[in-house]
């Protein structure tokens, strides 16, 4: 029997807070045959798009976008917290659940024109998502495709990501919280 993505990933109820259902990837990422399906589905749907970089988002982007940017034969973007980049860098502020956040790009990562992939382990309301998108068209770029390992649909961030005009794909989503 084959698995499916959603096989793979290990779910944590009460986490980080009580009524949370934490979806943790670290179980897809340790299996060989998990990461390997994780890479070839994102891949695979990227099949008749033209893409020049892939974007990964801090930190579980890292994995998968590194991944799946050798995979396609281009250059991978870390787009990081604020002062975990060297050189000058573009900031954009975001929405959490309490404050905000800020993420950086260093500020030569994008030349104009270019098509990026943003990539990153999960959408939930889509703050850290929109970020990203809003730094790389800073910088000129154009987010052809944005895809994420797990979307939670109850929380709305792949609709906000499809009203800034960039298409969403997910390899599996979960319902609730």
């Amino acid at each position: 029997m084959t698995n499916s993505i959603r096989d793979y990933i290990r779910t944590i109820p009460d986490f980080p807070h009580e009524g949370i259902l934490f979806r943790d990837i670290t179980t897809l990422f340790g299996s060989a045959e998990g990461l390997r399906l994780a890479i070839a589905e994102t891949v695979a749907a990227l099949k008749d798009l033209k893409i020049d970089k892939v974007a990964g988002l801090e930190a579980r982007g890292f994995i998968m976008g590194g991944a799946v940017a050798q995979s396609l034969g281009v250059g991978f973007i870390p787009v990081r917290k604020k002062g975990k980049l060297p050189g000058k860098t573009i900031s954009q502020d975001y929405q959490l659940e309490y404050g905000t956040a800020t993420l950086e790009l260093h500020d030569d990562a994008i030349e104009a024109g270019e098509k990026i992939l943003l990539l990153d382990d999960l959408i939930a309301t889509g703050g850290t998502a929109e970020a990203g998108i809003k730094l790389i068209e800073a910088l000129g770029g154009v987010v052809v495709q944005s895809t994420f390992i797990i979307d939670l649909p109850d929380l709305g961030g792949a609709d906000k990501i499809k009203a800034m005009g960039v298409p969403v794909h997910v390899l599996c989503a979960f319902e609730g919280l």
